[in-house]
């Protein structure tokens, strides 16, 4: 009696979190920085292109439909807090920040950051109140994907949103998400009342004419950001 029992508690755990997860995520990484506390020029540019062609109330190439408007936006550090601002101010929607601080000792920064994104991944995909909702990520790039943290952390030691989101499962999806590159989406969809993912896509910022001084580089490739930029490089 008491193994039927168990086993009924843990059909119904399952399914209570499967039926959880967001219907999309839509997730990028930090615009360009000049250190760990503040976008530089290009990249404040970059976070208001992306506020007025694609994340932002009536925006020009809206990922969001009247209907599904992002629920929330979630962001780590100051420099993915500043990215969605723009964004999330233009519809009046909260940044839940899992903050982590710049710190002097790199070792601190990383276990923070591991934490943190585990902690925001299992709530993601667990909390009903997200349920069947629109979330946006910006998100530390090493924390969305890296060949390196994912050979060191596996199973239930996951520290990427590609591991934790289990984003393997789908074609397509790239094993590192490279340091110059400031000028993607990932769109991760959900089928109803299931948390394993259903389709990836990869989609490329194009701001047009609005934003010249952006960078636009293909996935892979570097931006060519002049050496007076203001910018620091990506690490």
């Amino acid at each position: 009696m008491l193994r039927i029992l168990a086993a009924s508690v843990i059909v119904f755990a399952t399914t209570a979190i499967a039926a959880a997860a967001p219907a999309r995520i839509v997730i990028l990484t930090s615009a360009e920085a000049a250190d760990d506390w503040r976008l530089c020029e290009v990249g404040s540019q970059r976070a208001q292109g992306l506020r007025y062609n694609y994340l932002g109330d009536k925006a020009a190439k809206s990922f969001f439909s009247e209907e599904a408007p992002p629920a929330y936006f979630f962001a780590v550090t100051p420099t993915t807090v500043a990215t969605a601002t723009p964004a999330s101010w233009s519809w009046r929607k909260p940044i839940i920040n899992y903050s982590v601080l710049p710190q002097s000792d790199p070792k601190k920064l990383e276990e923070a950051l591991h934490a943190r994104t585990r902690e925001a991944a299992g709530n993601i995909l667990n909390n009903p109140a997200l349920r069947d909702k629109t979330i946006v990520m910006v998100w530390d790039r090493r924390h969305i994907a890296d060949p390196e943290y994912e050979a060191r952390f596996e199973r239930e030691a996951a520290v990427t949103l590609r591991q934790l989101f289990r984003l393997d499962i789908l074609p397509g999806v790239p094993l590192e998400w490279p340091a110059d590159n400031n000028d993607y989406f990932w769109i991760i969809d959900f089928p109803k009342n299931s948390n394993v993912p259903l389709k990836f896509e990869m989609v490329k910022q194009d701001f047009g004419k609005s934003f010249p001084k952006v960078p636009a580089n293909e996935w892979g490739e570097s931006s060519n950001l002049p050496a007076d930029s203001g910018c620091r490089a990506t690490r």
